[in-house]
This record gives structure tokens, sequence and C-alpha cells, in this order.
């Protein structure tokens, strides 16, 4: 009876549900807070990753299993960051931190470093604890997200357009003086030239003309039951395989009609990323 006990107690343990982690989370800059004196970087197109000091989680709480290499000079204290590929790999990246396995995939991610979260104090004072750390066992799988104080809306929205002149997403501004606090925060705003959301496919509407025998739109519904169209976005190959019924995509916009439908909704990718 004693094997059988231990056997039981051990497929307990093993199958308890895996919690999300209480992280810090942007809000919209809508354009009204005065971001001048706060700090501005590129919104980076990765997977959030929670590093607790001894292994590398997902904001889910599911653990990554990159290889030794990878982790081996992070900190023994927790830090936040988004395991990234470079712009345009977020696919790429998804695909690779999703292996259950070591991969040599992650030694072409990088873990960009934007706060530890189990310090006390600033924004900037958490940062200097990893920046030092880092002074004392670089590594090249890690780097700390370079900070760029804002000078006004004008320096904000220029370097906006820089950066998605490169292909980035966007950028993230943070109040310097900001506390950790979970949820989301008025003192960490994303900020983007469109807006972004999820919904889920439901059907596939037939293309007409040059799209002739392939997709000419996807019939989508928002969380709130509203269905709408999105027609543009999809490359050739979407076009011939595109995302399957019941599927999550992520499309941009910009603002929406009274009826609560995206003005101008554009694909952008299946969101295969969402469980991890």
């Amino acid at each position: 009876m004693r094997w059988y006990f231990l056997v039981l107690v051990l497929f307990c343990f093993m199958t308890q549900p895996v919690v999300a982690l209480e992280i810090m989370l942007p809000q919209v800059y809508t354009g009204q807070a005065d971001v001048a004196g706060w700090l501005m970087s590129e919104k980076l197109d990765g997977v959030r990753g929670y590093w607790d000091g001894k292994q590398l989680l997902s904001k889910q709480g599911n653990p990554f299993h990159p290889p030794l290499d990878f982790i081996q000079e992070l900190p023994p204290f927790a830090l936040e960051g988004e395991i990234w590929g470079g712009r345009g790999r977020f696919e790429e990246t998804v695909a690779i931190v999703k292996r259950q396995a070591p991969d040599p995939g992650w030694l072409t991610l990088k873990f960009a470093v934007f706060d530890v979260p189990e310090a006390t104090g600033s924004f900037t004072s958490r940062l200097d604890i990893a920046r030092k750390w880092f002074e004392q066992h670089p590594s090249i799988y890690s780097f700390i997200i370079p900070q760029i104080p804002v000078r006004n809306q004008k320096h904000l929205k220029q370097e906006l357009q820089r950066i998605e002149k490169l292909g980035g997403e966007g950028l993230i501004v943070r109040a310097p003086e900001a506390l950790y606090t979970t949820g989301r925060s008025p003192k960490i705003l994303k900020v983007k030239s469109f807006q972004d959301a999820e919904a889920k496919v439901v059907s596939h509407l037939p293309g007409k003309g040059k799209n002739l025998g392939k997709l000419g739109a996807l019939l989508v519904e928002l969380a709130d039951g509203t269905r709408f169209k999105i027609g543009s976005g999809f490359s050739d190959a979407e076009r011939k395989s595109p995302p399957a019924i019941g599927s999550i995509i992520t499309f941009k916009y910009y603002g929406k009609f009274r009826s609560g439908i995206p003005r101008f909704a554009s694909f952008m990718r299946v969101r295969t990323d969402l469980e991890l």
C-alpha cells in the first residue's frame, strides 16, 4: 500500500494546474497622458518570458525548455523580458519556444530584459539591478532593452515612426519612478500607430477576380459577439491555406465604427502562442 500511496501523491503533484503569473501589463496610449520624462523602448515582437531565478517560464506559468547555454548566466533573482528572435521572426520564435526539449533554435534567440519584478523601488532602480548583474556576468543570449528618455510628444512620434520603418511593432513607455504592480498599469503604456485585437475565425469567404479559388475574406467574431469581415493583410500563401475555422487571429485596425466594428481591419497573424 505504501508504494500505491507514493505513486498517488506523485501523480497529484504532477497534475496540479499551472497558475498564470501575476505580472505588470501595459495600457494603451491614447495621447492623453503627458509622457515627457518617461522612458521609451521598442516593443519587441516576441514571447513574454519570466525567469524566476531557477527556470524560464511563460506568462501562463508553463516552463520553457531552453538549452543550458541560454540560461546559464541568468541571475538567482527574477527577471522579466521578451524572448526575441528579431523583427519579423515572431512565428519562428513561437515554434522554437513551444518545443518540449532543449533545441538549438534557442541559440538564435535572445532574452531581452525589461524589469526585475521582485525588486523594490522605482523602474529605473530595478533595471539597474539587472544591469549590474550582467556587467559582472555577461551573456550573449541576454541583454537589457535600451531605454530612451522622452523629450516631448514630437520626440515620441518620431521614435515611433523610426521603429515602424525598421519593421518594429511599436513602443513601450514607462514612468521611471513607477513601482512594480500587477495587472494593467497606467505607468506603462503601449504606443502604436494602430490598434490590435484578437478574433475567432468563423468561416472562409471565397475570393473573386485575382483571388478566385482562394480566400477572399475571413468572417471573424470578437469576444463580445461582434462579427465582421477581414479581407486584407493576407499573403498569397495565406489565401491558398487560410487560418483554420475556430482558430484565433490577431488583426490591426484604426478605431471603431459606432456599431463596434473595427475600422480598416487587416490580418496580422494566427495566434499560436496563446497557450504559452
